[in-house]
């Protein structure tokens, strides 16, 4: 099922349904410019500090009130920092430096692109966030978000994508519930 919100309130009603054990949030980092652009006129740091608890709460809701089969995939971008790390873009320095935003989740991957491949890197190079289990998935991989949900559910014995989620599965709390992918283009592998 396909759904179009960019509020993130209608998100966190959808997910709080939980009616399906797999969701992916594309272009996420929009929530937070979407945000920005309707606050343009407002001045002071109100607006950052409400945008960063924004998309806490939204993280909040993943962990929180979804079952333990339930993955939500948020699909972000990325940006290159001033001393060649890459991380995953935000709105600002408020979320920058008080909230770091690939800390909320443990598995972190990244799109990498090479002459003739699309991959994955799931593990931190040293100038990336990436990051995910040992053992869970290869580094690097073939830059496939279905592949990569087998093998998460593989991994923590989940039902497969796409199982109906009985309201007595729900469970709170899970760190594997969030998965953060960068989609950006980074330095070829």
């Amino acid at each position: 099922m396909l759904m179009t919100i960019s509020d993130p309130a209608e998100i966190m009603a959808s997910l709080r349904r939980n009616s399906v054990n797999c969701y992916a949030i594309d272009d996420s980092q929009y929530l937070m410019s979407f945000k920005l652009i309707s606050k343009i006129n407002d001045t002071g740091y109100g607006k950052y500090t409400e945008i960063a608890k924004d998309f806490k709460d939204l993280v909040n809701t993943v962990v929180k009130n979804t079952s333990d089969d339930t993955i939500v995939y948020f699909l972000h971008h990325t940006e290159r920092t001033d001393d060649g790390h890459v991380k995953a873009k935000t709105t600002g320095k408020m979320i920058d430096n008080w909230l770091t935003l690939e800390g909320l989740f443990s598995i972190v991957i990244m799109t990498a692109v090479t002459e003739d491949k699309h991959l994955f890197i799931t593990q931190n190079d040293g100038f990336s966030t990436c990051k995910s289990p040992m053992g869970m998935l290869d580094n690097p991989m073939d830059n496939d978000l279905k592949l990569v949900d087998t093998k998460i559910r593989e991994y923590y014995e989940l039902q497969p994508c796409g199982t109906p989620v009985k309201k007595a599965q729900k469970q709170t709390n899970k760190e594997q519930n969030a998965t953060l992918t960068t989609v950006d283009k980074v330095p070829e592998v």
